[in-house]
């Protein structure tokens, strides 16, 4: 059984929940799925300081104790994770930037691999495709491997024909999502993602020192000394580039 964890950040029963709801019936009836729906107005989530203290320290020490830790506790115990939101100004919601914002560190440490993430983004008539994309950017720089989502117009009053377009988007986008869900293998990382692990991880290294939570982080993981996050087959080319991205952050760290 695979678990899948839905995070919504509004506060209404309406589009985004319903679109989250048929994700989750198409996800069951193409397999054996546990499904749990997380409103983010449920939990305490206070607004980041920057004080930068989770980037230098540790996000152990962050001064705001609150419900963070159980929301991404849920995520790590996730096989996959969906952050759905409707198109607020042209962004998420509030609560899904703050939550966002308060996962922040996870860009310096990169911890869902092996999971999947999509992001589910409904809108009035457009917007939404670049939340969509912001989304799975955010998702990518977790760690989790990203599926395409989806973008669904849900201006009211709303036609048949508008509404057999959202239901087709779902059952897409849900489709994609079990596929890549039950893909057993973690993917070969793309250029530009060995290109940032390669010349953060030197970077990292030879400007930090254990003082740093970044550098204890990559040390603990024996990243100092992988190809990539995880085990992969890189290929030759591929091998060859990750060496060329070593040099490129070893000139950067000499520059800093």
């Amino acid at each position: 059984m695979k678990k899948v964890t839905a995070f919504i950040g509004n506060h209404q029963k309406h589009s985004t929940y319903k679109a989250v709801c048929e994700f989750e019936r198409n996800l069951k009836a193409y397999g054996n799925i546990e499904f749990e729906i997380v409103f983010l107005k449920d939990y305490q989530l206070e607004y980041c300081r920057g004080c930068k203290v989770c980037f230098d320290k540790g996000e152990e020490y962050c001064p705001l104790h609150d419900d963070r830790d159980i929301l991404m506790e849920k995520m790590i115990q996730s096989d996959g994770v969906i952050f759905a939101t409707p198109n607020y100004a042209f962004h998420v919601s509030a609560p899904m930037k703050n939550l966002l914002d308060r996962l922040a560190f996870t860009f310096h440490r990169p911890r869902f691999f092996g999971k999947t993430f999509t992001a589910i983004v409904n809108q009035g008539i457009f917007g939404g495709n670049a939340i969509v994309k912001y989304l799975s950017s955010m998702g990518g720089n977790f760690g989790f491997r990203v599926s395409k989502g989806c973008v669904l117009t849900t201006l009211e009053p709303r036609s048949e024909a508008a509404q057999n377009k959202i239901t087709r988007e779902i059952n897409k986008a849900s489709a994609r999502f079990y596929k890549n869900l039950m893909r057993p293998a973690p993917p070969v990382p793309s250029f530009f993602r060995l290109m940032t692990f390669r010349m953060s991880r030197t970077s990292i290294q030879l400007m930090l020192d254990d003082k740093s939570k970044d550098y204890r982080y990559y040390k603990e993981n024996g990243w100092f000394e992988s190809g990539y996050y995880y085990p992969v087959s890189l290929g030759l080319v591929k091998k060859m580039a990750g060496r060329i991205f070593d040099g490129m952050g070893k000139r950067m760290a000499k520059r800093s």
